[in-house]
């Protein structure tokens, strides 16, 4: 017996352990026995010839090999998902089924909802979830490449590489610009206020060239509170566009000049999924609400 050999069942037994954090939870998830789960784990690593969980009074944790087969079981149950949708709307010419997106905070508050409210009323048949994800670490592209999202809509750095075999196109490049408290006479003087996701190897070479922006002296939790912050008065903030979206009366935004940096955003999704038809129809929703969307290839790895 083989990995070839594993059914969707044992795929979902995989998953459910994973995410539940123990054999119990996850037969509670199944509506099965604790027994049954143990027995089906043990056949799982039996065929893929690794050990997948450590066991202990923690319950059970997926060792490294374990989060990766987890995030495979994932994908695969969720184009197991996909197959029938897409099978179902070639016969009735209409795309449907689940479309879970991960977008970070600006994207989710600006980019999306016109985008989601074309795609509802062009194709009511597709259930999308969004769910909000902090642009660090893995980020959105990790939510994809762990089987959690079917698109991520990301941060792009210039020729950065996507993990576990992504794929994407950026979707715009949006400018930074200098924010600062309305009418102040020397908003360079300000003290900073920044957040951990801005400042990506995107900005990373400009912000260090620019001997006027100080070291932060104030973090916020993301770019809302900064842009409450400047409003206060309690500093100026570099920020991308899409986070300037609704700016507050009492904030000024100044443009950095040519120099100025950009910010890449885009798309991230499974090269199994891309072809699906749910994606493929997001994606052109935000492609026609965006213009001048580039269309540079990101090269996967």
């Amino acid at each position: 017996m083989t990995a070839a050999d594993l059914a969707p069942q044992e795929l979902r037994t995989l998953v459910a352990v994973a995410e539940e954090g123990g054999f119990s939870a996850a037969a509670v998830r199944l509506g099965t026995t604790q027994s049954a789960v143990s027995h089906a784990v043990r056949g799982i690593e039996g065929k893929l010839g690794v050990v997948l969980f450590e066991r202990g009074r923690f319950g059970a944790r997926p060792t490294p090999a374990g989060e990766r087969a987890t995030a495979h079981a994932r994908r695969v149950l969720r184009m197991l998902q996909a197959l029938a949708a897409d099978a179902r709307g070639t016969h009735t010419g209409e795309a449907s089924g689940p479309l879970r997106v991960a977008a970070f905070r600006s994207a989710a508050l600006h980019l999306l909802p016109p985008a989601l409210e074309r795609l509802a009323a062009r194709h009511p048949g597709i259930e999308v979830t969004v769910s909000v994800v902090r642009e660090v670490g893995d980020g959105t592209a990790g939510e994809v490449a762990a089987g959690r999202a079917d698109l991520g809509i990301a941060t792009l750095g210039d020729g950065d590489q996507l993990p576990g075999g992504l794929i994407g196109d950026v979707l715009l490049r949006e400018p930074y610009s200098l924010v600062h408290p309305a009418g102040h006479p020397a908003p360079r003087t300000l003290p900073l206020v920044d957040w951990t996701e801005n400042c990506g190897s995107y900005t990373r070479d400009w912000w260090a060239a620019q001997d006027w922006i100080p070291a932060a002296t104030v973090r916020a939790e993301d770019d809302g509170a900064v842009l409450s912050m400047v409003a206060s008065g309690l500093g100026m903030a570099v920020m991308p566009a899409l986070s300037l979206t609704a700016v507050p009366p009492a904030v000024a935004v100044t443009d950095l000049g040519p120099e100025r940096p950009y910010r890449a955003v885009g798309y991230v999704t499974t090269p199994e999924l891309a072809a699906t038809s749910a994606v493929r129809a997001l994606v052109r929703e935000v492609r026609a609400l965006r213009p001048g969307t580039a269309n540079a290839q990101v090269r996967t790895r």
